[in-house]
């Protein structure tokens, strides 16, 4: 009889042991001549040699399809156990899969053309209206890197400005004042991390969620580093970020030219970045539009209309003919 230690250090253990700990009563019962103990990510085991060796495999194979696909249930862990091969369900451009294997994919051409660009390019700007998923695309192609070990950390940041409203002298640490703008990056983590494991990587800074402003003065190494919101970034700020790219890492700049919360009288650094950049070996770009539009089918009518209401505004301010100008087409006719 001897006894082995199986560390479960990829897999998120609620997915793994299942609610209740059903998961690992069902390994229990597969495996009758062990005896068995779970406690937190440690597995300990005790049997006959070949038995454990057999055991530590087969949960080894277990925790790989559940970091992977983000999900383990009763159907996987006997064709696993018994040594079928999982039935994989077939889904075109998955990126990753999210919370409770749900399949994180690019949905569009353009969120597809990001996937590509994202591969070819070390900087890529991915432009485009609300709702196009630019950025939720962008932060599950960091969290494929991150989990697929080609990069030690995440990255993710956005300027804070007001949209339009004075929030005021916000309460708590630095924390608590400038997370409310940060709260959309943590809504797509949550969709693709398990909060065991998001909470984590927070607190060992594995992934970082920061204002634009903290950026000053790092060098962003073995990252992919994510800027959202980017049009409402000066110039100054832009280049600052654009600079802190390090060695073996990645950039995505997302943003909406449409949506700039600046002070008119300031020009946005994403407008100028894709001017001074065009061109530039090794820089990708992506433009969304509004067939790209994935949310609620009235975001797309919404777009639409905000769009033509601007053309009408344009058309009113452009100076009518003259008098003088009317009567002598009126003369030429004749």
């Amino acid at each position: 009889m001897i006894e082995r230690i199986i560390i479960i250090d990829n897999a998120d253990p609620v997915n793994f042991y299942g609610v209740n700990n059903c998961n690992m009563q069902l390994i229990r019962n597969l495996f009758p001549k062990l005896r068995i103990a779970a406690r937190g990510s440690v597995i300990k085991v005790i049997g006959e040699d070949s038995e454990t060796a057999e055991f530590e495999r087969k949960i080894k194979e277990l925790e790989e399809f559940a970091s992977h696909r983000n999900m383990l249930n009763e159907e996987i862990i006997l064709d696993i156990v018994k040594g079928d091969a999982p039935k994989e369900i077939k889904h075109d451009n998955v990126i990753i899969y999210g919370i409770n294997g749900k399949p994180i994919q690019g949905r569009t051409p353009n969120q597809q053309k990001l996937v590509e660009t994202f591969a070819e390019n070390d900087l890529t700007f991915a432009l485009g209206p609300a709702g196009t998923g630019k950025t939720y695309v962008a932060i599950a192609l960091a969290v494929r890197a991150l989990k697929n070990k080609e990069v030690r950390k995440i990255i993710l940041s956005r300027p804070a400005v007001e949209a339009g409203e004075k929030l005021g002298f916000l309460p708590g640490d630095m924390k608590d004042k400038i997370d409310p703008y940060l709260q959309p990056l943590y809504d797509a983590l949550e969709d693709m991390i398990p909060a065991v494991k998001l909470k984590e990587y927070m607190e060992s800074k594995v992934i970082q969620i920061a204002p634009l402003a903290f950026m000053r003065g790092r060098t962003l190494n073995d990252a992919v580093i994510v800027l959202d919101e980017a049009q409402n970034t000066t110039t100054h700020q832009i280049k600052m970020f654009l600079t802190r790219l390090g060695m073996n890492a990645k950039m995505i700049i997302t943003g909406d030219a449409t949506q700039i919360d600046l002070p008119r009288s300031t020009q946005s650094g994403l407008i100028r970045a894709l001017k001074v950049l065009d061109g530039v070996p090794g820089i990708g770009r992506v433009e969304f539009g509004k067939k790209d539009i994935v949310r609620h089918a009235l975001v797309q009518r919404i777009v639409e209309a905000y769009e033509r209401a601007e053309e009408a505004d344009k058309a009113a301010e452009r100076p009518a003919h003259r008098p003088d100008e009317h009567h002598q087409t009126e003369k030429t006719d004749n």
